[in-house]
């Protein structure tokens, strides 16, 4: 949307305000866009009329027992914002998506839409201000008077408005838009256009969609979120020119993305966010083929349960990024079961090849083996797996630092950048941990349950023994004493400047408490202590009371919390 630019008059001071076109009033709609008798469709796509958020789909059209006339049966979008299922008066009509997403309305009380072209008009139009506009431009003084505005620059913003061939980004969201109209005219309009926004619009054919593309080929993205688009589709030639391909909450199923995936077999990015796709379909062998140039996949917000659907994603040879938050995936494997090599054409590659970023925040991995299968992608670096059980301490899962620790490749977890300092220093805390609460001295048990073990001991010059509360002489003693800086934050301690103390490795998280209480004579205050990690939003709460330091993985030079309970 453009702006005008505003110079106010406030007695003596001049001012520049920034002031945006009114909205077309109701009067200037094209007469096309009111609902033409009770010429509708089963299918169709309509909106209230005056009202073009609030859409839906014909179910029914024709008589309703007990009242004169014809009339529409709608089930309007998101599953309510109806009166009934379909049924009315125990006779069913139709069968709505919600109990009460369904109602019955007069033709003339709908809308089909509008033209594409008649929209961007609309949008970005031009046309001089009504008298009745020109009325409401005004501001209020000191002294709450009325002072009228003028327009600085309307001429040179209008003149390069009017030429709407230069235009390259066009947004027509939630405009009632049903049809491309004249492909002639939509090319004459906005020939350079190379970016246009139909979110919320009321397409539902693939070949107004096609012939759009046609008609605009400089297109490179397009985005049709919230529009229901049907599964059937039409044959059509290849459309080179886009790039980025939205349909976020269009009704789609993997299935018809196999059927469009010829004509769009040049796209860069696919978004599919909140679909309800539970399945990849694919017509021949195990895997999908084709999207060639696919870079970016998105399946956010999907039913998503098993990782063996996104198995089939594996060969897509230039995917860099797969996204999978708010599923429901369990668990993740890098399909070693399928060939470690598939012939594509005259080339082979392993699975997931170049995937460089997994987003699985949100889901319901609880294993470690699904995190450490992650070390199996060749180029991945950046893996988000927050707001899972397995990520998630409170819940039993595994502080950020055993996470960095397991994950050997990954620059960028959470969202979070891993330095090298704090690599280093995961990977020494995550030896002491394993080492303080090793399950077993069976070598090939701990590289079960700790694979990257053995590797991280090598790597950081470890010795194997483990620290023992049974040291004996003054060298063994020092030996096992670590460094630990001490930070009162609680609301009745007062200040206290923060403290420096070297303790025993195995003392306890409960013994540490009351060291604390004498080092910061605290009384009658019941302590909570955390741990401050780098990367982390939040300080790790220290809860087992009798875990010691060693077996928190908590080394020389941490920071612990000291809070009060409450």
């Amino acid at each position: 949307m453009f702006c005008f630019c505003v110079l106010c008059n406030f007695g003596t001071t001049w001012c520049y305000v920034q002031f945006s076109p009114l909205p077309p009033p109701s009067d200037s709609v094209p007469h096309h866009m009111a609902a033409a008798g009770a010429g509708f469709r089963l299918g169709q796509r309509v909106h209230a009329a005056g009202d073009p958020r609030r859409s839906g789909t014909v179910r029914y059209v024709g008589p309703v027992d007990g009242h004169a006339g014809d009339w529409v049966g709608v089930d309007w979008d998101g599953g309510a914002g109806g009166r009934h299922d379909g049924s009315l008066a125990g006779r069913r009509y139709f069968a709505a998506a919600g109990d009460r997403s369904a109602s019955f309305a007069r033709p003339a009380a709908l809308s089909a839409g509008i033209a594409l072209p008649d929209a961007i008009r609309l949008r970005y139009r031009v046309d001089d201000f009504t008298k009745e506009e020109q009325d409401e431009m005004y501001v209020f003084s000191t002294s709450q008077k009325r002072v009228s505005v003028e327009l600085v620059g309307t001429n040179k913003v209008r003149e390069k408005l009017k030429n709407l061939d230069e235009l390259v980004c066009a947004s027509v969201s939630f405009m009632g838009v049903s049809s491309t109209g004249s492909p002639e005219e939509l090319q004459g309009l906005v020939p350079n256009l190379r970016q246009l926004d139909l979110t919320g619009n009321l397409f539902s054919q693939w070949q107004d969609i096609f012939s759009l593309c046609q008609a605009l080929p400089s297109l490179e993205v397009l985005d049709l979120t919230n529009n229901i688009m049907e599964n059937d589709t039409v044959e059509s030639s290849l459309l080179k020119n886009i790039r980025v391909l939205v349909l976020n909450n269009c009704g789609v199923t993997w299935e018809l993305i196999e059927k469009i995936k010829v004509p769009f077999s040049c796209l860069k990015e696919l978004h599919l966010i909140w679909n309800k796709m539970n399945i990849i379909t694919t017509p021949v062998g195990k895997v999908v083929q084709g999207f060639d140039a696919l870079r970016l996949l998105n399946l956010e917000d999907n039913h998503i349960v098993s990782w063996d659907e996104m198995v089939k994603l594996s060969y897509l040879r230039s995917l860099e990024q797969l996204h999978l938050n708010k599923n429901k995936i369990k668990h993740v494997r890098y399909p070693s079961n399928l060939p470690s090599s598939v012939p594509l054409g005259d080339v082979c590659f392993p699975p997931f090849e170049k995937l460089q970023v997994l987003l699985l925040g949100s889901n319901e991995i609880e294993d470690f083996l699904s995190v450490d299968s992650l070390n199996l992608f060749p180029s991945l670096m950046d893996v988000r797996i927050s707001d899972n059980p397995i990520a998630d301490p409170a819940k039993g899962g595994a502080p950020r630092f055993v996470l960095v620790a397991r994950l050997g490749n990954v620059k960028i977890l959470n969202g979070s950048e891993v330095s090298a300092r704090e690599r280093r220093e995961a990977e020494i805390r995550y030896i002491r941990l394993v080492m303080g609460k090793a399950e077993s001295d069976d070598p090939e048990v701990i590289k079960q349950l700790h694979p990257r073990f053995a590797e991280l001991k090598a790597l950081h010059g470890i010795e194997d023994e483990k620290p023992t509360s049974r040291m004996l002489g003054p060298q063994k003693m020092a030996s096992g004493l670590i460094s630990i800086t001490l930070k009162c934050v609680g609301p009745s301690m007062g200040e206290k400047q923060p403290l420096t103390k070297k303790l025993p490795s195995t003392t306890t998280v409960g013994k540490l408490k009351s060291l604390c209480e004498s080092f910061f004579k605290l009384k009658d205050i019941k302590l909570r202590l955390f741990l401050e990690e780098e990367g982390c939003p939040l300080p790790q709460l220290l809860e087992e009371e009798t875990a010691s330091l060693v077996e928190l993985g908590i080394g020389a030079g941490a920071t612990i919390i000291v809070d009060e309970e409450n």
